[in-house]
């Protein structure tokens, strides 16, 4: 894509954004992009930048942000109830036709509101950025249509129909996953893989390939232990009220109803910790003011969205690089 037209595309995908959302009540806001402490996802790496300071003394080890959810959930609980961000955020290691470390990412919350909410926002949302972009809900170069509602389905549901596989009644055990995959005809692993591990084997090999492919769809109730920042499912804690959004082959968005509990979180964060140790990554801190303030944070709903990547359905793009105008590729 021509420089200049990725440019006036983002813009007009920019103000689309803005637009909408300002016309829902939302409000935008700005995060520092140096924190703390950058999250806790186990898969995820991020840039470390001390902070050295000008006088002498020891660095202050702080990180480039990889979401601002710390700070927006902060802002709920400080009486801001619908705020947006168009963040730049960075991811250390990720480089592909759909990652770039250094990417936009649109995320926003809904107090008052769960998962199904925001979705209805999110869908609601696509629907008038194609609208802005294209005169339409067709998405050049694909068989999608991005017209609201979008497509439901839980994760259980995809794994039985995608893979043959049960996922209910393996219990979020590893032995039991193990010999469901073997029996559908599946890789069963290696003995000492966790079920998380077995999981995603499945996933990206049966589940993922082709969701949203014509029609959006919505991946929904994720199982508990694969959503740390999610509420678990009232009456039924073996899911969370997590959710995941796919078009055209791309995943586009994860959000859930939030976890407003904040002994909790904190048993979450610290079990996610522990498991970074595991796998060899660094441990980074706990956030103390985010699990301070988290107490006094609405009920609410919230969702990032890879902004770039809905440039790429947009624009017909076939890589992020196209929508970029300074991808990391040219450098790394």
């Amino acid at each position: 894509m021509d420089p200049r037209e990725a440019a006036r595309a983002r813009a007009r995908l920019s103000r689309a954004v803005r637009d909408f959302l300002g016309a829902r009540g939302y409000e935008e806001v700005e995060t520092p992009c140096l924190v703390p402490a950058p999250g806790m996802e186990p898969h995820i790496a991020a840039f470390e930048a001390p902070f050295v300071p000008e006088g002498g003394g020891a660095p202050r080890p702080l990180w480039l942000h990889t979401s601002p959810e710390y700070a927006m959930k902060r802002l709920l609980a400080r009486g801001v109830p619908r705020p947006f961000q168009l963040a730049r955020v960075f991811r250390n290691g990720e480089v592909s036709p759909q990652h770039n470390p250094e990417f936009t990412m649109l995320e926003f919350y809904r107090a008052g509101g769960d998962y199904r909410a925001v979705m209805e926002d999110l869908e609601a949302l696509l629907g008038a950025c194609a609208t802005a972009l294209l005169g339409g809900f067709a998405a050049p170069g694909r068989a999608l249509s991005l017209e609201p509602p979008f497509a439901r389905l839980t994760v259980a549901e995809a794994f039985r129909e995608r893979a043959g596989i049960d996922l209910a009644a393996c219990g979020g055990e590893a032995g039991r996953l193990r010999r469901a995959a073997e029996a559908a005809g599946l890789d069963p692993g290696r003995p000492g893989d966790s079920f998380d591990d077995l999981f995603f084997r499945v996933f990206l090999d049966r589940v993922e390939p082709g969701l949203g492919a014509s029609r959006p769809v919505y991946l929904v109730d994720w199982p508990a232990p694969m959503a740390a920042l999610a509420r678990l499912k009232p009456g039924d804690p073996r899911w969370a009220e997590r959710f995941e959004l796919y078009a055209g082959g791309l995943e586009l968005a994860n959000g859930f109803s939030e976890l407003t509990d904040a002994a909790e979180q904190r048993r979450r964060l610290e079990e996610e910790r522990a498991l970074r140790r595991r796998l060899g990554r660094p441990a980074y801190p706990v956030d103390e003011r985010f699990l301070e303030e988290l107490g006094r944070m609405p009920a609410a709903g919230g969702v990032a969205v890879g902004l770039d990547r809905v440039l790429m359905l947009l624009t017909g793009a076939a890589a992020i690089d196209e929508v970029l105008l300074f991808p990391a590729r040219e450098f790394l």
